[in-house]
């Protein structure tokens, strides 16, 4: 089975938060505060996924509350942070939720994600994971973590399902004009 297979399989995806929707970085607030960004297309595209009934979870060593209200505002119901053992808590849900594990896409960037990326049916990364996820993963998104990585798998699944908005529909130009006519 091809890895293009593998994404048409998916009914669920998981994603671990720094390294993957974070760039991974950790600023560090005067007050205490650590803080981290995340990229508004992976957003749009995870808030796209759980409209259309796909489930989305998070299981994250992080500990930032505020990431559960961003998340709950996507759409997502499922978010463990300050997870010690992700495999554990990915197999609770797989029970939890009777979740066929050939539909699982689970995208993590580091070592802790390991155990989990070897059980599911398509294990992916950003490109800038480290080598040993890399050398385990069915696919490396082009993009790194933070800069649109999320966005590129949810977007794959959804067009080959036909669930992203305006595709097969949408219409791309095979040039584009400048408004003074020139190009």
């Amino acid at each position: 089975m091809n890895y293009l297979e593998k994404f048409r399989n998916v009914h669920t995806f998981i994603f671990d938060i720094d390294g993957v929707l974070t760039d991974g970085k950790i600023f560090l607030h005067h007050d205490g505060t650590l803080l981290r960004s995340m990229n508004v297309r992976d957003g749009y595209a995870i808030r796209v996924a759980t409209a259309k009934g796909y489930r989305v979870m998070i299981i994250s060593g992080g500990t930032t509350p505020q990431a559960t209200e961003r998340f709950n505002q996507l759409g997502i119901e499922q978010v463990h942070l300050g997870v010690t053992n992700k495999l554990e808590v990915y197999q609770s849900l797989v029970d939890e939720f009777t979740l066929d594990e050939s539909g699982i896409l689970y995208m993590g960037d580091d070592l802790p994600d390991y155990g989990v990326m070897k059980k599911v049916g398509l294990a992916c990364c950003p490109r800038n994971s480290v080598d040993e996820i890399i050398d385990l993963v069915h696919y490396v998104s082009p993009y790194n973590g933070g800069d649109g990585c999320a966005r590129d798998v949810i977007e794959k699944v959804l067009k080959l399902k036909g669930d992203w908005p305006g595709y097969p529909s949408l219409k791309v130009p095979q040039h584009r004009t400048r408004s003074n006519g020139s190009q």
